[in-house]
């Protein structure tokens, strides 16, 4: 007897392993990725410095033998540079909550976000960009084309620097801020204070607040709709039939509205009729497909959670390829819009706000983010998709939604914002949404009242010790991404600064 009370001790009641083996396996699995990644580092950086290296030889057939020719070949390799730290930080928001759900395995992530990344950066990455980025600096206060140059190179690389820093780090940040840091810093010691445009850093320093906080909310909102009406229904399957085409309709409709706007503003500028005309019809045509396909789907399904996640699964695929396609067209222009300017100034001795992107850049920027990825992403793709909180296709499906919803609402409202600041504040938004409704809802708890004579195995994520307040979000990666937001202008800036100083007195 004692030794049968023993084995069921191990085992814990029902079966259910004890959290603490569950915990050292947990410890051994890391273990065994640590080594995997720490193997693979030495062959990925072998790649990464290849991929530099032939950005320079690509750069030094565009551009001949010149007299500015060198520092177009310098310039290159720090434009891919920047890419790879873009794909190796950036893209993983697009992926991660879509991994962390086991909606898509990594390799599939990393596949799909690298075709549609590099899609969007060709395809709709624009012909011309802001040279300057967000407006920071008047060209018109700057005194030559070289001091030019020089802002653009220093603002490149201190925002390289930093991005690499802070996937070394495990912190998810913009790269779109990264960039403004750069700009400011360089130009504050280039040309001085007078150069800066106060009003856009001030709106850009509002946006680090507004645009998480949003995204938070928006993801909390539909996570407690699908909550409320699927989740916590007695005939689960029979809502789902009812309001998961209106929720993929949504998506598609805010996805549809989103590339109009975002993806393909490079080669089309609808007007708001025009967006709102796509969102309706994308929206009535996926309503109509998704129905049929959703009963298809739900036959035979168990009135169970695991039957609803299911259903699921293909939207978000759908949405992590649609993000990088965005992402793509936009954010490429935070490695090749300086470059672009560097490439343009040497060459013609001028320089201006906007400037045109040789098809080489473009190739340099989408080929060194998608590889960037590949080689260094999955580290923040895990913190997104899983460290932060637990993901599951549904609360991945309230992220990819609530990024695509803020993005379309700030641009109509002329706010910058950065996509990373978004998806990671929806990811906390869903976790901390979690905290409070496992804690506080009364429709959770008579749920589970009315099903306590249930088998255990039936409703194990049901058990009474959860009704308690449980901490559903790492307040450690919290606080950690919440300060590396707030030091990456000041930080990008500072590099910037000494770099450009640094070039000046080599000069």
């Amino acid at each position: 007897m004692a030794v049968r009370k023993k084995k069921k001790s191990a085992l814990g009641l029902g079966g259910i392993k004890k959290p603490s083996l569950d915990k050292d396996l947990k410890k051994i699995a890391r273990l065994e990725e640590a080594t995997r990644t720490v193997s693979f580092a030495w062959p990925a950086v072998g790649i990464a410095l290849l991929f530099l290296a032939t950005a320079g030889i690509l750069a030094s057939f565009q551009v001949g033998e010149t007299q500015s020719s060198i520092l177009i070949i310098i310039a290159a390799m720090i434009g891919g540079y920047m890419a790879l730290t873009i794909g190796a930080n950036d893209v993983a928001n697009n992926v991660g909550p879509a991994v962390g759900a086991r909606a898509l395995t990594m390799s599939g992530a990393l596949i799909i976000a690298a075709i549609f990344e590099f899609s969007g950066a060709l395809i709709a990455g624009g012909s011309v960009v802001q040279t300057i980025s967000k407006g920071i600096i008047d060209p018109k206060l700057v005194p030559n084309s070289e001091v030019f140059v020089w802002i653009m190179m220093a603002a490149l690389l201190a925002s390289a620097l930093w991005v690499h820093l802070a996937t070394f780090l495990g912190a998810p940040v913009s790269t779109t801020h990264s960039i403004v840091g750069g700009v400011l810093g360089a130009g504050l010691v280039a040309v001085g204070v007078d150069a800066v445009d106060w009003f856009v850093m001030s709106s850009i320093a509002l946006s680090w607040l507004i645009s998480p906080l949003i995204g938070g909310l928006i993801a909390a909102a539909f996570l407690a709709f699908i909550k409320i009406n699927l989740i916590y229904k007695e005939n689960k399957i029979t809502a789902a039939q009812r309001w998961v085409p209106v929720l993929v309709g949504i998506m598609s409709a805010t996805f549809g509205a989103y590339l109009a706007v975002k993806g393909l503003k490079h080669v089309w500028k609808p007007s708001f009729t025009a967006i709102t005309t796509i969102a309706v019809l994308v929206y009535a045509l996926t309503y109509f497909a998704a129905k049929p396909w959703v009963r298809r789907q739900s036959v035979g399904m168990e009135n169970r959670n695991q039957s609803l996640r299911k259903l699921f699964h293909l939207p978000l695929i759908c949405s992590a390829a649609l993000l990088s396609f965005a992402h793509g067209s936009n954010d490429v222009a935070n490695a090749v819009g300086p470059l672009a300017a560097i490439v343009s100034s040497a060459k013609t001795g001028t320089f201006s706000s906007e400037v045109s992107v040789p098809i080489w850049v473009l190739v340099i920027g989408g080929f060194g983010i998608s590889l960037g990825l590949f080689l260094f992403g999955p580290r923040i793709v895990r913190i997104v998709g899983d460290q932060i909180t637990k993901m599951n296709p549904m609360r991945a499906f309230c992220v990819a939604l609530s990024a695509a919803l803020t993005v379309l609402v700030a641009s109509q409202l002329g706010l910058p914002v950065s996509t990373t600041h978004i998806v990671v504040g929806a990811v906390f938004g869903v976790g901390f949404f979690r905290e409070q409704y496992t804690a506080r809802s009364r429709r959770r708890r008579d749920y589970i009242r009315m099903h306590q004579q249930r088998p255990k195995d039936r409703v194990r994520s049901l058990l009474p010790a959860e009704l308690g307040r449980r901490k559903l979000v790492r307040r450690s990666h919290f606080l950690g991404i919440i300060a590396a937001w707030v030091i990456t202008v000041p930080s990008a800036a500072g590099l910037a600064a000494i770099i450009f100083l640094c070039a000046d007195w080599m000069r």
